[in-house]
């Protein structure tokens, strides 16, 4: 599982394994499309291209990423509890084995 520090050490070029060239790509777009998305323009796509990642994945990637700023912002503003990592970890778990439902 990607964790908060895994992915900081890959966007900080200082990760722990090696990841492909199209996910650390990735990674770098959402960074820059959470932490400063009116700086995002179209030169932000063209190495996801170069690197072989199909528009469509693109799209989902960038869907994905607002979707999740929308809601994060939104529990924020709410002040929504956050579970601990043991309450996480459970509720993954029922997840793997039950799926959505």
């Amino acid at each position: 599982m990607l964790g908060k520090a895994y992915v900081n050490d890959i966007l900080a070029d200082g990760s722990k394994e090696p990841i492909s060239k199209k996910l650390e790509t990735t990674l770098k777009l959402l960074e820059k499309l959470t932490l400063r998305p009116y700086q995002v323009g179209p030169e932000d796509i063209k190495p996801l291209i170069e690197a072989g990642i199909k528009h469509q994945a693109i799209e989902d990637a960038i869907y994905v990423c607002a979707y999740f700023n929308i809601i994060d912002r939104i529990a924020d503003s709410l002040d929504f509890d956050i579970p601990s990592q043991k309450k996480f970890a459970a509720m993954a778990g029922i997840l793997l084995k039950r799926g959505y439902k």
